[in-house]
């Protein structure tokens, strides 16, 4: 006896399928809870770490989901006796796309576990520049790649050589990175930037390349932006510094030094010099008193004698202050002990024979020089 075309075993069969259909998923769901709950959550709750707590968390959703997918399967597979042919295809490229669809979602919510993860630990690790420049980059270029594996596993499916598409892949990347070159050279010098930490954001820097000199007040990944002692932002492009000869004078701490050259004229007493340029730097009053100032002789120029005036000063944001007062108190210093500064002189000898020695001099005495 049949009804709406099935035999009664059928209907039992249908009617199981729909029971273990709803009571399947319910009793798996409560023994997963059970299992992860009290097994595993005890388990990775002794770790040290927790980021075996937040991906448990992540992946703990999708394995419903997979659940309910291989239950539904398995059901769709004792009704075969209703399903066609055509429809058994169907239903197997469905749960093909529902399973790639379950697995991506769990690569997904581990990737951004981890990423959380290695967020917080930069913050406590006072790192957070790296974390907010470089971890969304990052994070973004893995949930691409694996959007990318999962429509070449999909193509695959359904016979399509994914050769082209890689291939279309690769040349649309060429094309992107060629006409983004200069953008692309800035990011990967900023990330470069960020890792390494040549400087870091309040630092004083300086731009030997540019002629420029700052406080850095923001990283990017593009570019770096530089507040002058004007109180004008200057943006460099990372890809410049990277090529640049960068001087930090904040690093490894404020402490800075001064030096200066100074010449005295020929026939002043070296110590006399020496003494009067040391006692002059004591006199600033931003200079410190250690490490003490010297005053080195260095060379013997062409008009005077050269000496190199050094010391020391507490912060490297009082550098023009304290050459303001070095150059004052060295110039009254030098002033009171009669130690003359000499400006750029030469002396010019002629040498004639004793010829035309006669006819130079009359030349040189006659009150007019004809130049015909």
């Amino acid at each position: 006896m049949e009804f709406m075309g099935l035999t009664p075993n059928q209907w039992m069969s249908v009617g199981i399928s729909a029971l273990i259909l709803v009571l399947v998923p319910v009793i798996g769901r409560w023994i997963l809870a059970l299992i992860i709950g009290r097994v595993i959550h005890r388990l990775v709750s002794q770790t040290d770490t927790d980021l075996d707590d937040m991906l448990l968390s992540a992946v703990r959703p999708p394995i419903n989901w997979l659940l309910f997918l291989i239950v539904l399967q398995w059901v769709l597979a004792r009704l075969d006796f209703i399903i066609p042919k055509a429809g058994n295809e169907i239903a197997d490229h469905f749960f093909f796309i529902a399973y790639l669809i379950v697995i991506c979602v769990v690569a997904w919510r581990v990737v951004t576990s981890l990423f959380d993860w290695y967020g917080k630990k930069a913050a406590i690790r006072s790192d957070t520049t790296i974390a907010r420049h470089t971890l969304p980059f990052f994070r973004r270029i893995a949930f691409t790649l694996i959007g990318i594996v999962a429509f070449i596993i999909l193509l695959g499916r359904f016979d399509v050589d994914p050769s082209a598409f890689v291939a279309t892949l690769g040349i649309g990347s060429l094309a992107i990175a060629l006409a983004a070159q200069a953008a692309l050279a800035d990011t990967i010098s900023g990330i470069l930037i960020i890792i390494d930490r040549p400087f870091r954001i309040g630092d004083r820097i300086e731009i030997r390349d540019l002629n420029t000199w700052g406080d850095v007040v923001d990283i990017g990944l593009r570019s770096t932006r530089i507040r002058t002692r004007d109180n004008r932002t200057v943006i460099v492009p990372n890809s410049v510094i990277e090529k640049s000869l960068v001087v930090n004078h904040s690093y490894p701490d404020a402490l800075y030094r001064i030096q200066m050259d100074v010449g005295v004229a020929y026939g002043t007493s070296i110590e006399l010099a020496r003494d009067t340029l040391v006692r002059a730097v004591q006199q600033a009053d931003v200079v410190l008193e250690k490490p003490p100032g010297e005053a080195l002789f260095l060379s013997f120029d062409d008009s005077a004698l050269l000496f190199r005036v050094r010391c020391w000063i507490a912060n490297y944001a009082d550098f023009r202050i304290a050459l303001d007062q070095l150059n004052t108190a060295v110039y009254d210093a030098l002033g009171e002990a009669g130690i003359l500064i000499p400006f750029p002189q030469r002396d010019v000898h002629l040498k004639v024979d004793a010829v035309n020695a006669e006819n130079v001099a009359s030349i040189l005495k006659s009150p007019t020089v004809s130049t015909e």
